[in-house]
């Protein structure tokens, strides 16, 4: 399957049905009177987050979703039946943005979350309503009221607890594939990865989280260079980033700043969260290469990284377990800014 994480649909609520001008008409009944009834109301356009889905291929070959129209009123004082809605069923994580792909319409993070987009329009009114001691047969009826109609792009940010991040060809795709149960393309050339992957890390019954992976980041990402900018907002969710650096490449320093500086460009909060620095593949390296690696890290990073290898296994355990900590330290932050409500305070 294809992954797809944005795209621009239209979508447009049903049109209230008419209503009807009718007048009553049987035997020996002589002055009947007007018995038009109302239109049925036009549909709704939702849309419902879902579990099972994990991208928006869905909307690459349909990018029209219209409700039904409202039936038109009949005699008799017989209403029309209201439209059909039209649900379109997207991802958990995904984001409704407006035409100009910056006004927020709404972010379905939880599953089952339902949002009306396009409300339906009303239906008329038969001419059984105005009926009156002035205008005993009215010949008019009330239209059906138009319905909503508008352009929107829906944006995918993949629901993960932690996320992977470093240089191309930094070992993110092998690492994921050695703690999950993930199957990412892995080979010895960069930019591997072209789509984000997902995988589920199972330490224990009681210790799971979700693990995300993206294209490697390079110099100027933040400015649309390379793959890693569009696929940054799929980590915008995590609790806490993993960093990893390639310990065999020349200057590790130089690549620790890169991807920093490029999370730090971005913005929308990745600089702030909590990282885990990790100096990887130190499998392919002596003991003396290696310490000098580990000394110019924590020279340009100001803290100690763990020392892993996702080939051997080397620290890992380790480092999943402290990603766990973190993640877990976070959700109940989160929790507790949510739960707690605000100070009540007299109005001026």
């Amino acid at each position: 399957m294809k992954f797809l994480d944005q795209c621009k649909i239209y979508i447009r609520s049903g049109d209230g049905g008419a209503g009807s001008v009718s007048f009553r008409r049987e035997k020996f009944i002589e002055y009947g009177g007007p018995d038009g009834g109302d239109g049925g109301r036009g549909g709704d356009v939702w849309v419902e987050a879902v579990e099972g889905l994990n991208t928006l291929i869905d909307y690459r070959y349909q990018q029209h979703f219209k409700a039904e129209t409202g039936v038109h009123g009949m005699g008799r004082q017989r209403h029309g039946a209201a439209g059909a809605d039209a649900v379109m069923r997207v991802p958990v994580g995904t984001e409704v943005l407006d035409e100009d792909r910056e006004t927020l319409i709404c972010d379905l993070d939880r599953p089952g979350m339902r949002v009306r987009l396009c409300r339906g329009g009303n239906g008329g009114h038969g001419n059984v309503h105005f009926k009156g001691p002035v205008n005993q047969a009215p010949y008019f009826a009330m239209p059906g009221q138009k319905g909503e109609e508008k352009w929107i792009w829906l944006r995918l940010k993949l629901i993960a607890d932690a996320g992977l991040v470093g240089l191309p060809n930094a070992g993110k795709s092998t690492f994921l594939a050695a703690v999950s149960a993930a199957k990412p393309k892995i080979a010895d050339y960069p930019f591997t990865t072209l789509t984000p992957n997902l995988g589920v890390v199972d330490l224990s019954e009681q210790e799971r989280f979700v693990l995300a992976d993206i294209p490697g980041l390079i110099e100027g990402a933040s400015e649309g260079a390379g793959l890693g900018v569009r696929f940054l907002g799929h980590i915008e969710r995590c609790a806490t980033l993993i960093h990893l650096v390639d310990a065999t490449q020349d200057d590790v320093t130089e690549a620790y700043n890169t991807v920093r500086g490029e999370l730090v460009a971005y913005g929308c909060g990745l600089e702030d969260k909590a990282e885990i620095l990790a100096l990887n593949k130190v499998d392919a390296l002596d003991e003396e290469t290696r310490a000098e690696k580990l000394a110019e890290l924590t020279k340009a990073a100001g803290r100690a990284p763990m020392v892993i290898s996702g080939v051997s296994g080397e620290g890992v355990r380790a480092l999943l377990r402290q990603t766990f900590r973190d993640i877990k330290t976070q959700r109940e932050a989160e929790r507790t800014d949510f739960s707690t409500p605000p100070a009540w305070s007299p109005p001026d």
